[in-house]
């Protein structure tokens, strides 16, 4: 029965008459908008309208083009409103937002907002993963336009990508692969071709479809704090890896994720995506995980879609799998390790130090560096008579950090781990260090277990801090904006450029 009201429903969809302009599907009927899958024209005419209708809010960018010569549209979604620089009593309102920065006199620095990168399409005739991530940029755009508080302090601290349809040559061919018949999820530089597949294409990176995307992912978002590619078939979620049934590195974040979205939200299956799903090479999740270091997903909806649209409106054909986006989404600040210096005690030139880690990821590599003073591009690590010298390249606006070639992060002394959501006390070596009363701290740490995962420097808070030499350690009254951008702005540092020994 069902089949046989979606083959009428599509036949009365065909009949619906598309006016110029006024054909965006924002302006259509709700029979249109909650019924009908997007094709390359509607879902361009929705997007260009959102860009129009909320530029506080959207920026629509083209990130690149299908082999056919089709735009790929990337909504980027949050409120800069109060995310800068400057007192408080300039940005009115905008204390609500102030989670982690530090006083420098009368002004307040907020930290970066956290970054979620959604991509659906890969498949053409995948249109209900299409349609989620259709849904979940309409459901933050229209809750900040109708004055939504959750989505309001939402967007104030978190920056939303979505490239809404990456093949959309095939999503009007509605076929499973691009133009050139190469499966895209098979073209990732990730072990590519190295599973049992079909039609991966020529190389990795071989279609401009997937070549855009890890363009996207690797200059603009290098530091999201979560991915996730909306597929359909299974109704399950995937998380890494593919390529073999074993666990992630970081298994206790993806294991916390299921086990709350199981006991709060869903059932839907949590799963590794070797043992969920079957053996899948050169995909963007594991891309995404593997090479980025993102948290990632693959989210498959299930396949009972037929023909140009669905009997059951979107929304509520969805709208489970929404509120779990909306669950991931929410809560991206927990997404990493997410460590706090309890206290910092230097004593005969001996540093003791307690740190808790309020995120549900753990990192194995932490370490302490010092800097003598604000204007200082050296800085000392444990164990060491010599300061080393900063590089003072700059590559997506943050400094880069490269230790000496003997330093190892893994030896006793020299760094320490922290398990999710745990804490731990350990004393590091910073006799051969020249520490005064002009000098400060930054802790430096790996977000996550994953060897790729990006690297983030943050300033120790100076009221934990304390000597018992009789120097109490403090910054400036006024440090320069070069304190403020090394200690604020030290992040994300790919361990590929970086030289452990």
């Amino acid at each position: 029965m069902r089949r046989w009201a979606a083959i009428v429903l599509a036949s009365l969809m065909l009949t619906v008459p598309v006016a110029p302009a006024a054909s965006a599907q924002i302006g259509q009927p709700d029979i249109v908008q909650e019924h009908w899958y997007h094709s390359y024209a509607t879902l361009t005419l929705d997007v260009n309208a959102w860009a129009d209708d909320y530029p506080e809010i959207i920026n629509l960018s083209v990130v690149g083009q299908t082999e056919m010569g089709r735009n790929l549209w990337m909504l980027q979604i949050t409120d800069e409103s109060c995310w800068r620089l400057g007192p408080f009593e300039d940005m009115p309102g905008c204390e609500h937002y102030y989670h982690g920065g530090d006083g420098v006199g009368d002004r307040t620095l907020l930290l970066r907002k956290e970054v979620v990168y959604i991509d659906g399409g890969h498949h053409g005739n995948e249109h209900l993963g299409t349609e989620l991530a259709f849904l979940v940029a309409e459901y933050y755009i229209e809750g900040w336009a109708n004055g939504d508080q959750e989505i309001i302090d939402s967007l104030a601290t978190t920056e939303l990508h979505i490239l809404i349809m990456l093949n959309a040559d095939g999503n009007d061919f509605d076929t499973r692969w691009n133009v050139n018949q190469v499966d895209l999820n098979r073209n990732y530089d990730h072990y590519w071709n190295t599973c049992p597949t079909t039609q991966p294409g020529s190389s990795a990176f071989s279609e401009s479809e997937t070549h855009a995307n890890s363009i996207y992912m690797n200059e603009v978002v290098p530091h999201a704090d979560l991915y996730i590619t909306m597929h359909t078939g299974v109704w399950i979620m995937l998380y890494p890896w593919g390529k073999w049934p074993d666990q992630p590195s970081d298994w206790e974040l993806f294991h916390f994720i299921r086990d709350d979205v199981h006991a709060n939200i869903s059932d839907i299956p949590i799963r590794n995506a070797n043992q969920g799903l079957y053996p899948n090479c050169g995909t963007s999740r594991d891309y995404g995980y593997g090479v980025m270091g993102y948290p990632t997903f693959t989210f498959e909806t299930d396949d009972e879609q037929f023909l140009l649209g669905t009997v059951e409106a979107l929304s509520d054909r969805l709208g489970e799998e929404l509120d779990v986006m909306r669950y991931l989404i929410q809560n991206v600040w927990y997404w990493r390790a997410r460590l706090v210096v309890d206290s910092l005690v230097v004593e005969d030139g001996k540093v003791h130090l307690s740190v808790s880690n309020l995120g549900h990821a753990s990192t194995s590599n932490t370490t302490l560096l010092y800097f003598e003073d604000e204007d200082s591009t050296e800085f000392w690590i444990p164990g060491s008579n010599e300061p080393t010298e900063s590089t003072g390249e700059i590559k997506g606006n943050m400094p880069q950090i490269h230790f000496d070639s003997d330093f190892n992060l893994s030896a006793p002394g020299y760094g320490f781990a922290v398990n999710a959501t745990n804490s731990t006390v350990t004393t590091l070596d910073f006799s051969g260090a020249p520490i005064s009363s002009e000098g400060y701290w930054i802790l430096y740490y790996q977000k996550r277990v994953i060897d790729s995962s990006m690297w983030v420097g943050e300033l120790v808070n100076e009221s934990v801090v304390e000597s018992k030499e009789g120097v109490l350690q403090s910054l400036l009254p006024a440090p320069s904006m070069l304190l403020v951008f090394v200690a604020f702005a030290l992040a994300a540092i790919n361990s590929r450029n970086r030289k452990f020994g």
